[in-house]
């Protein structure tokens, strides 16, 4: 496993180092947040672990700029502080863990290895794709073109399921259980849903991708 670590307390880093490198993980180190986040863009590392109180930039403001650059890697947060309101933040700048100072390293292993178990889970990696609409399985965050989407909750459901089945068409009794169960309201609520993603995804752009196939569902896609 490819491992980059980005943490300025020497002692910490060397503690990782010894248990990490004799059973078999690959490990890359940057004592601040700017050599951090340029290791992170210019390598691929199945995981990152990253401390939030570093010099020259923050870990929460060097995920961040990860995330915007569409880059995935899972990112461990290493932090002393144990206030929900600081694990909220970690989250919202799009960290995937939280790991609270002082702890054991093996325990740091097993939340890499699940991070990275979960990562791989995703078929061929957790950004889907279609035309140029992406949609980060992880963090949850979608663009067209490089232009952020600012999707609700089961807007981001209904993309997600369009992206992955693309370009089959998509039944609206399948929509309609993923959104509200086994207790679908009529047809017209789901039209409203459905007009509301086709506002966000296609409204300012030229090529217009969801496409409703009458009588059956909708189907993402060009043409």
């Amino acid at each position: 496993m490819n491992i980059l670590v980005v943490e300025d307390n020497r002692d910490i880093a060397e503690n990782i180092a010894d248990y990490m490198e004799p059973r078999g993980h690959n490990l890359d180190f940057a004592a601040d947040g700017k050599h951090g986040l340029q290791l992170a863009l210019d390598h691929d590392f199945d995981v990152i672990v990253l401390d939030v109180m570093l010099p020259r930039m923050d870990g929460m403001t060097v995920c961040k700029h990860l995330r915007e650059a569409h880059r995935a890697t899972p990112v461990l947060m290493l932090t002393a502080r144990d206030q929900l309101e600081d694990k909220l933040a970690g989250f919202q700048s799009g960290a995937d863990d939280y790991l609270v100072k002082p702890f054991s390293v093996k325990e740091l292993e097993a939340r890499v290895n699940a991070l990275v178990k979960r990562s791989n889970h995703f078929g061929d990696g957790p950004v889907l794709k279609v035309s140029d609409l992406e949609f980060n399985q992880q963090t949850l965050r979608a663009s067209r073109g490089g232009v952020p989407l600012e999707l609700n909750p089961t807007q981001r459901k209904m993309l997600e399921l369009l992206m992955k089945s693309s370009p089959a068409v998509v039944k609206r009794d399948r929509l309609e259980e993923l959104i509200w169960g086994d207790l679908p309201p009529d047809n017209d609520v789901l039209r409203t849903h459905i007009y509301s993603l086709r506002n966000v995804i296609d409204k300012p752009f030229e090529e217009k991708l969801l496409h409703t196939v009458h009588g059956v569902g909708y189907r993402l896609g060009g043409g």
